[in-house]
């Protein structure tokens, strides 16, 4: 059953689905300014916070996190992974896309198709929906309690997102990513060799990533299935390529280590599908490198 509530000016109805860990708070349109209103779905766990709050997740491509949807009508499944024993309760806010090519990117690199507003999209989550959360849920604000997470082009987002607000996200799950963005050709696959370090995804905040104090704890996977058509064929293989490019050279150049601030993951049976990425949503809550 759904119950209507009220914070301040906006609507929200809570719902129990019958899930283990948690249910849900929904806003069908929170406006908190700049970027216009969206459906958010956050995840409230059943068990009392600990005193310093609940760790948070910030997930991208809200409208697949819990339930079908998105182009492929498919869905990470969080709730599931969330409600398993032993699993820590966290506080998840899950974000529909409005325009999701151009809130997810950092250039515009598809003529006819509006791309980069990833900057603006970022400002809105550090500076607009982050304090909102804070001041209405039990949450623990400090960075190193708060985590973004997405895939492909949400991937993306997340590592944008904590290396240009490190100070309110210390840990970044880019699951898939589109890091070739602006780089490759999504269409043939054909790979520029264009150095992730002369980018402006990576070169722009380099000082960033050398210092310890301060730069985000990461994760970066991908999966090595190459059938069923072009998001495996081509989109998966140059999130490979990228991806492997880019937790290398987070070692080589910046000092990361991997297995402490730095977790790079291939799924040998993973694609570029929701599927996929709520196996790997498991592994990253408990930071390991798949089944035991």
């Amino acid at each position: 059953m759904a119950i209507p509530f009220r914070f301040g000016a906006h609507r929200g109805w809570s719902h129990d689905e019958g899930h283990a860990g948690g249910a849900f708070h929904t806003f069908d349109a929170l406006d908190l300014g700049f970027l216009g209103p969206r459906k958010v779905h956050v995840w409230v766990p059943r068990r009392p916070p600990p005193a310093t709050g609940f760790r948070t997740i910030y997930v991208h491509d809200g409208n697949t996190a819990f339930w079908r949807g998105g182009v492929a009508h498919q869905t990470w499944d969080l709730a599931s992974v969330l409600s398993r024993d032993g699993v820590e309760p966290r506080l998840v806010v899950a974000l529909h896309p409005l325009r999701r090519d151009w809130e997810y990117t950092h250039v515009d690199w598809a003529p006819g198709r509006p791309h980069g507003g990833l900057a603006q999209y970022a400002d809105w989550l550090a500076g607009r929906v982050k304090p909102w959360i804070d001041a209405h849920y039990p949450t623990d604000p400090r960075r190193e309690a708060t985590a973004v997470l997405g895939s492909s082009h949400g991937g993306l987002a997340s590592f944008w997102t904590a290396t240009r607000h490190p100070d309110d996200f210390g840990d970044a799950g880019c699951f898939s990513s589109s890091f070739f963005s602006g780089l490759d050709d999504l269409v043939t696959g054909w790979h520029s060799g264009i150095d992730l370090a002369t980018a402006p995804l990576v070169r722009d905040v380099a000082p960033l990533l050398a210092d310890p104090s301060r730069r985000p704890r990461l994760w970066l996977d991908w999966g090595l299935r190459r059938d069923g058509g072009e998001h495996n064929s081509i989109v998966e293989h140059l999130a490979t390529l990228r991806g492997r490019e880019l937790g290398e050279l987070l070692q080589r150049r910046f000092g990361y280590v991997e297995g402490v601030d730095l977790h790079t993951v291939e799924h040998a049976e993973g694609g570029h599908d929701e599927a996929s990425w709520g196996r790997r949503f498991g592994w990253w809550l408990d930071r390991t490198r798949g089944p035991a």
